[in-house]
């Protein structure tokens, strides 16, 4: 059994995306189809700009997988780009304010913004979303189940219990919804707000929550930091272009609260509990302590800034002739939270199977089960 890996390659413009990943056992039944539906997730929402007028985004499978069923061995998908123009795109002449482009030409001592954007773009997180169907498709199969929505969106939230509220309802209000959010009420005043921001020439960004129900305690680990699946978590969801804050359960207002009202109480878990005699009274962790799960629900937050293509333009300076002028514009969304919601989602599975994979470690499913149901048993006499 190999520690599960993943890697993506491909230009924004160019022939395609590939996605690899490694380690997954074998006897996994994929269901390609869902793969796909991801990818069409990813290219929804309102706001969105013109390139998801022309691509298409479908999952080739190129190896991996034989009836059905997973090898083993790599997994690797093809996704083809409609818009493949990478060799005939002018390079920008000046480096876009809040992009990759300075730092990136900086780094490389080139004055070709392109062989930055090129890759930098959001554009490679489809490669990872179709990595993330795969893991949730090997996390459901235990139970364990990952779910999205938008929070907020510029200035304005969504109802602060709308995940409560939406109770069973969850999966067919966002469905429904635009923004992929559990709040109907806030739908008109949201799209409102889009449209406005884009007669502007500006953008907006928002904030998204992942929540994950059915994850066992003791994934992740306390003896090392970057063992900790807080920080695997966190280094995951902040590597999704424009992310600029992530907080678990509480967040940043447990930092304004005394440790009374921050810290979960123990408690006799519920008869018949799944996880074994304890459980907690609250879960203002998030489902994480000391670096590792609890058995609770995680609850995750993501803050996105706005996207930094304004058609309004904001000032940078030529390479060339060191003059200020107005930064180029490309296409691009005046938000696109709700996809970023999408990655977010594809990011935590990947994280949370490769964290999974190294607790209930087998080269098939089988032994992994064999691994889990050892688990839950050493639970229950705990």
């Amino acid at each position: 059994m190999s520690r599960l890996r993943w890697s993506t390659a491909g230009e924004s413009h160019g022939l395609a995306l590939l996605a690899i990943l490694e380690g997954m056992p074998a006897g996994l039944r994929l269901d390609l189809e869902r793969i796909d539906a991801e990818l069409e997730r990813r290219q929804g929402g309102y706001g969105r700009g013109g390139r998801m007028k022309i691509e298409r985004d479908r999952a080739l499978l190129l190896s991996g997988l034989r009836a059905g069923l997973t090898l083993g061995s790599p997994i690797a998908l093809q996704i083809e780009n409609r818009d493949q123009t990478i060799e005939r795109l002018p390079v920008p002449t000046n480096p876009r304010p809040g992009h990759a482009d300075l730092a990136g030409c900086q780094r490389l001592g080139m004055r070709d913004p392109r062989a930055v954007l090129e890759r930098a773009s959001a554009r490679e997180t489809a490669a990872r979303v179709a990595l993330g169907a795969v893991a949730r498709q090997l996390l459901e199969s235990f139970g364990v189940s990952i779910f999205a929505h938008v929070l907020e969106l510029g200035p304005r939230p969504a109802r602060a219990d709308a995940w409560s509220a939406a109770g069973e309802r969850r999966e067919a209000l966002r469905a429904a919804s635009e923004f992929y959010a559990l709040d109907p009420e806030v739908e008109a005043e949201w799209r409102a707000i889009v449209d406005a921001a884009k007669a502007a020439g500006d953008s907006l960004g928002g904030v998204f929550e992942v929540r994950v129900q059915g994850l066992p305690p003791g994934l992740g680990s306390y003896n090392s930091g970057p063992e900790r699946l807080t920080a695997r978590l966190g280094a995951a969801l902040f590597s999704i272009p424009a992310i600029k804050g992530v907080e678990f359960g509480l967040g940043f207002d447990s930092a304004r609260r005394p440790g009374s009202q921050v810290h979960d109480p123990i408690v006799r878990a519920a008869q018949g509990a799944a996880f074994g005699r304890f459980a907690r009274a609250s879960n203002r962790a998030g489902g994480l302590e000391g670096g590792m799960s609890t058995g609770e629900e995680l609850v995750v937050r993501a803050a996105m800034k706005p996207i930094p293509s304004l058609r309004m333009g904001l000032s940078t300076i030529e390479f060339e002739s060191g003059e200020s002028v107005q930064a180029t514009y490309q296409r691009s969304d005046v938000t696109s939270v709700p996809a970023a919601s999408v990655v977010g989602e594809a990011l935590v599975a990947l994280c949370l199977a490769e964290a999974f994979l190294e607790k209930f470690a087998g080269d098939s499913l089988a032994q992994v089960r064999e691994a889990w149901d050892a688990y839950l048993r050493s639970l229950a006499q705990l």
